[in-house]
C-alpha cells in the first residue's frame, strides 16, 4: 500500500476541550486538534497545512482515507425516530476528511440513513460507498434474491454505480462472487469484495484472496485480536488487495477496559490524544491495512475518531510497545468474553434489536 498524508486523557476529557466543536466545524473544514486554554491547537499543523491520511491500493490504484465510518447497529433507527444525531455523526466524519462509508441491507435502517445523509452532503460524489450482499436464494445457484437486494441498495443510497459490493460474511460466495464480478464487468459496481468479522473464517478469506477475483477483503483486526496478521494481511499485501478493517475497538470493549486508565506518555510520540486514537492508529499503522471502519452514534466520538487520520503513525517497534502496555491493563486478556457495547447496548434499539427482542419473546426467553 502506498500512503500519503496530504497534507494522556480520556475520550470524554478530549471531547470536553473541543467546546463548541459542532459550531466550529460548520465554519471550517477540519479542526486538527483539541484547543487548549489559550485557544491554540494542540496539534502543530492546521487544516490548511494538511488533510486526511490516505492509502492507495496497488491492484486498483483506488485511494481511500484511512478511517471509514461503519454503520452496524449505530445507524439503525426505527421509522420515525429523530435521526439528527446520526446526521451530525455523518457530517462531522465528512468534515473531518473521512470519505469511506460501509453499510449493508442487513443493518436495519442504516442503509436508508446513509442514503438520506449522502443526499444532503455536498461532498457526496467524493465519498466511497462500500455495501454488501447477503443472499442464499431459494435454491442452489439462484441469483434472484441477490439481484433484488442490489437493486434495493441502489435505490436506498441513490447511486447508479456502487463503489464496492461485498459478499457479506461469505454467505453463498460461490454464487454471489461471480454475480458481482459480472456486475463489475457491466459497470454496475466498481469493485468486488468479501467480508467476515470472525477470526475463524480468516483462512477462508485467504483462499478467496489467493484465488483472485476480489479487489477488497474486510476482516476483524485490533490491538487485542491480531490473528489477521498470521495469513490474511500478508496475502492481501502480496496480491495488492485492499483491506477494510472491522472491530478496531472491539465493539467498545477496548474502551471499557481502559476506562479510568491514563493514556501512556509515549502516545504523544504519534500524536494520539485519546484512547480511541491510540487504538485506531495502532490498526492504521499496519502497512496492509487500507481503511479502518469505526462506527458511532455519538457526534463527539466521531470528531475524536477522525483525529486518527492526522499526525504520525506508530512504527513497528512502537506498535509492539503499545501491545505490551495493553497487556499490563487488567481485563485486557478477557475482552473476548465481554459482551459487545458494554453499558451501551441500550443506545442501539433500532430495527435489529426490536426483531431480536420479538424473537426472544416468542420462545419465552
Amino acid at each position: 500500500m502506498s500512503e500519503r498524508q496530504n497534507s494522556g486523557f480520556s475520550r470524554r476529557g478530549f471531547i470536553g476541550t473541543l467546546g463548541t466543536g459542532a459550531t466550529i466545524l460548520a465554519a471550517t473544514p477540519f479542526i486538527s486538534g483539541a484547543a487548549n486554554a489559550q485557544g491554540q491547537s494542540s496539534v502543530p499543523e492546521t487544516a490548511a497545512a494538511k488533510s486526511a491520511r490516505t492509502r492507495t491500493i496497488p491492484r486498483t490504484q483506488q485511494t481511500l482515507t484511512t478511517l471509514g465510518l461503519g454503520t452496524f447497529l449505530t445507524f439503525d433507527a426505527r421509522p420515525g425516530d429523530d435521526r439528527r444525531r446520526l446526521g451530525e455523526v455523518f457530517r462531522r466524519y465528512v468534515a473531518g476528511g473521512g470519505r469511506v462509508i460501509d453499510t449493508s441491507p442487513l443493518y436495519g435502517s442504516a442503509e436508508v440513513s446513509v442514503g438520506a445523509f449522502l443526499a444532503g452532503t455536498p461532498e457526496a460524489s467524493e465519498i466511497f460507498v462500500a455495501n454488501k450482499i447477503w443472499s442464499t436464494g431459494e435454491y442452489l445457484g439462484d441469483e434472484s434474491h441477490a439481484v433484488a437486494s442490489f437493486e434495493q441498495s441502489r435505490l436506498r443510497i441513490w447511486r447508479d454505480t456502487i463503489d464496492l459490493m461485498q459478499c457479506h460474511s461469505i454467505v453463498n460466495a460461490p454464487v454471489v462472487l461471480p454475480l458481482m464480478q459480472a456486475w463489475k464487468k457491466e459497470g454496475r459496481i466498481r469493485y468486488v469484495g468479501v467480508t467476515h468479522h470472525e477470526s475463524g473464517l480468516q483462512d477462508h478469506l485467504v483462499e478467496l484472496v489467493e484465488r483472485g477475483g476480489v479487489d477488497f477483503v474486510q476482516t476483524n483486526y485490533s490491538i487485542f485480536n491480531r490473528s489477521a496478521e498470521r495469513r490474511l494481511l500478508p496475502a492481501a499485501a502480496d496480491r495488492g488487495v485492499g483491506v477494510l478493517i472491522n472491530l478496531p475497538l472491539e465493539k467498545a470493549r477496548l474502551m471499557k477496559v481502559v476506562e479510568g486508565c491514563p493514556l501512556p506518555d509515549f502516545a504523544r510520540e504519534f500524536e494520539a490524544a485519546t484512547w480511541a486514537q491510540f487504538f485506531l492508529k495502532w490498526v492504521m499503522a499496519h502497512p496492509a491495512v487500507t481503511t479502518v471502519l469505526c462506527g458511532t452514534s455519538n457526534p463527539e466520538h466521531a470528531e475524536d475518531n477522525v483525529q486518527a487520520m492526522y499526525g504520525p503513525l506508530p512504527d513497528e517497534a512502537m506498535r509492539r510497545r503499545m501491545v505490551q502496555h495493553m497487556e499490563t491493563i487488567p481485563g485486557f486478556a478477557d475482552i473476548g468474553r465481554m459482551p459487545w457495547y458494554p453499558d451501551k447496548d441500550a443506545q442501539y434499539q433500532g430495527l435489529i434489536r426490536a426483531a431480536q427482542a420479538t424473537a426472544r419473546a416468542r420462545i419465552g426467553q
